[in-house]
């Protein structure tokens, strides 16, 4: 076993991920309770697949019956420079680190794949791999492998890497014993991730209300982002790294290697992205994570950008897209346009809406406003 261990591990480095660890595919008490207490909070918001999974995340046995090892695998994405600096520049358009080149799971994937086939040739052992693509309590199984300890943030945060680490699993149907030692938690009294989420989304130590997390609200909620957080978004589009960023321990992490990981567009300006049609961001995205939400929740981010960027020159683009044929775009662009022309404007695109809008939704907007 001993040798299958270093030969898998050398395996798995080859192919470019930065740590590995082994867990049994257990779920302690405590853990369990600290899940359903996140999920009858409704901490959870929209993602109602988490309370429809739960049973399968707490046992990973109803995923794979045959797992009795659970190889945890990380990989860094950590950036050149500290995202915090993007918050700066409030005509440009913020994408989380993660979404600035392919998208992760593809990425990944193609590697676990190859790693799957590894193991069915040479050591004829069948197995499952993940990455974000079943419902597996993958921070708690890092953990207990020992690549990290759970941040106040929520997520893992190692010494190497810091906050920087893609997850992946691979299921084996033979055990492969769990560290004895345990990482110990390395955040002590520092809550910098906490004081420094925009809209207060971290509610205490390793809990996360996702209903006012910034991630959430631009990539997994479908509706009108609530009017109390618009402005504390700011000028992120896609996600935010916030209190990733902040942590302490990205000091010791470098630029990772995985080329396709690496930011490869430059901060484009919120008119750029304003001047899209579907087609264009298709296009222009089909190899990014971005393409998940769609058109439509892209454009509805973009768009409450530019009310919170003070840039009159996005007026124009803004009246163009109060035509679109959905509400959600119609609405979001109401209430952007009212935080950038003055009030003799307003009084006129009042008059216009009352006119011609008929949608119950976007004249909530324009009464929540005027």
């Amino acid at each position: 076993m001993n040798d299958f261990k270093k030969n898998l591990e050398n395996y798995i480095f080859q192919h470019g991920f930065d740590v590995v660890g082994y867990s049994s595919p257990s779920v302690d008490k405590k853990a369990k309770e600290e899940y359903l207490s996140f999920l009858n909070k409704n901490y959870h918001g929209e993602m109602k697949w988490l309370e429809r999974h739960f049973e399968t995340k707490i046992n990973p046995k109803r995923i794979w019956n045959n797992v009795k090892s659970i190889i945890v695998i990380g990989q860094n994405y950590a950036p050149k420079k500290n995202p915090l600096i993007n918050n700066l520049s409030l005509n440009k358009a913020n994408i989380s680190v993660y979404a600035q080149n392919e998208d992760y799971h593809d990425v990944i994937k193609i590697k676990l794949k190859k790693i799957q086939s590894w193991l069915l040739n040479k050591y004829y052992l069948d197995s499952k791999i993940f990455v974000d693509s079943s419902p597996i309590f993958e921070k708690y199984f890092a953990k207990k492998a020992n690549l990290g300890w759970q941040g106040k943030h929520t997520n893992i945060v190692s010494k190497e890497y810091g906050s920087w680490l893609f997850l992946a699993e691979i299921f084996l149907p033979v055990e492969i014993k769990s560290p004895k030692s345990k990482i110990i938690d390395g955040c002590g009294s520092c809550a910098k991730c906490i004081e420094v989420c925009p809209t207060k989304a971290l509610v205490d130590e390793n809990k996360i209300d996702a209903r006012k997390c910034i991630s959430y609200l631009t990539i997994e909620n479908k509706g009108p982002i609530p009017m109390s957080l618009r402005k504390k978004i700011g000028n992120k589009v896609y996600g935010c790294d916030d209190c990733l960023s902040i942590c302490p321990w990205n000091k010791f992490s470098s630029e990772t290697t995985e080329v396709k990981l690496q930011s490869s567009i430059e901060s484009k300006t919120l008119s750029f992205f304003l001047e899209f049609n579907k087609d264009k961001f298709q296009k222009y995205f089909f190899k990014s994570p971005i393409k998940r939400i769609g058109w439509i929740r892209f454009l509805r981010n973009v768009i409450i950008a530019a009310g919170n960027s003070e840039n009159k020159n996005l007026i124009k683009y803004l009246y163009i897209h109060l035509k679109n044929e959905s509400s959600l775009i119609r609405g979001s662009c109401v209430w952007s346009l009212f935080q950038l022309i003055n009030q003799k404007e307003k009084k006129k695109l009042k008059k216009m809406i009352l006119e011609t809008e008929t949608n119950k939704y976007v004249l909530f907007e324009l009464g929540m406003i005027c």
